[in-house]
């Protein structure tokens, strides 16, 4: 799958999470979730400063079997889980009807 092809999905699978699933917003909530298992998906920020933020969330992720996918930008993460500002990482821990396109990205 092309990264950019990537990227909008997972930020749909977001969008879709936050209506009918559940999520967590925040390089500290994510990690939390990533730590308790409960964690089906994880997008970071590439543009987080300093980087160090989210640094630990790929490995931490790999180290779950979760996807961690990189967003370009934290202005689309942010907009993706409805917020009004920029995130530097989101977490799907609930996936509602999401379930499908989640399934999608982990192929």
């Amino acid at each position: 799958m092309a990264d950019k092809e990537m990227q909008e999905k997972v930020l749909e699978a977001i969008e879709i999470a936050k209506a009918t699933g559940k999520i967590r917003k925040g390089a500290n909530e994510v990690t939390k979730a990533l730590e308790k298992g409960q964690a089906k998906l994880v997008a970071y920020a590439k543009d987080v400063q300093p980087p160090e933020i989210v640094m630990h969330l790929p490995l931490l992720a790999k180290e779950k079997d979760v996807l961690a996918v990189e967003i370009s930008t934290k202005e689309e993460l942010g907009a993706a889980a409805g917020l009004e500002v920029g995130t530097s990482a989101v977490a799907i821990v609930q996936e509602g009807d999401a379930r499908n396109i989640i399934k999608e990205l982990k192929k």
